[in-house]
């Protein structure tokens, strides 16, 4: 179980969409890539970029509604920052760009925070310094969304959520993808899930 405000995600009864191992097998079967640099590399889906923009990769399927990436993933020394990913995502052709999307991110920001923010226009954007984080360490990283309510776990431990009051249409925009921004990542064991939750009634009891 996943508690966010006001809600708790039963991650078993959420419906799995997306369960595929990282292999050149199934590279090209189910990966898209944008820009950037893409491979596999053993068991690690690896993105190097060294613009100051996004490199970007999506998964070939659509995930509409309220969604869930789940997902291991890790810096390659000596990169030290941006493991970004989105969801609730598209991609504008005429542009070369990110279109509507939500996005969520490690170390990144520029000055070394956890983030979500919502594109194309940046508008919504919400950021933290606190996660003590590790370049080359291995994390297991659970980033979505509930209706706009958008949330990122670290380790089993939430790190940062925002609710969206003009939340994105996800039965138009239903891409999945990563992001290497100026970064060298690695990722693995990716999962992207259709959420079950249910509402909590939060209420404090007297203590005095």
């Amino acid at each position: 179980m996943l508690e966010i405000m006001g809600k708790n995600i039963d991650i078993e009864k959420s419906e799995l969409l997306y369960n595929e191992p990282i292999s050149d097998k199934h590279f090209s079967a189910n990966w898209t890539i944008n820009s950037g640099d893409w491979q596999v590399q053993g068991e690690w889906l690896t993105g190097k970029n060294p613009a100051n923009c996004p490199g970007m990769i999506f998964l070939k399927g659509d995930y509409p509604g309220n969604v869930m990436v789940d997902f291991e993933a890790r810096t390659v020394l000596p990169c030290t920052h941006d493991i970004d990913f989105m969801w609730n995502g598209s991609w504008d052709k005429d542009k070369n760009q990110r279109g509507p999307a939500y996005v969520a991110g490690l170390e990144g920001w520029w000055t070394g925070k956890v983030g979500i923010e919502k594109s194309p226009d940046y508008k919504l954007t919400a950021a933290t310094p606190l996660l003590d984080f590790a370049p080359g360490r291995t994390y297991h990283i659970q980033g979505g969304s509930i209706d706009g309510h958008c949330f990122i776990f670290v380790n089993g431990q939430l790190v940062l959520e925002v609710t969206d009051p003009n939340p994105i249409d996800s039965r138009r925009f239903t891409k999945v993808g990563f992001e290497a921004y100026c970064s060298h990542i690695q990722i693995r064991n990716v999962k992207v899930m259709r959420l079950a939750w249910h509402p909590v009634l939060l209420k404090y009891s007297p203590e005095f």
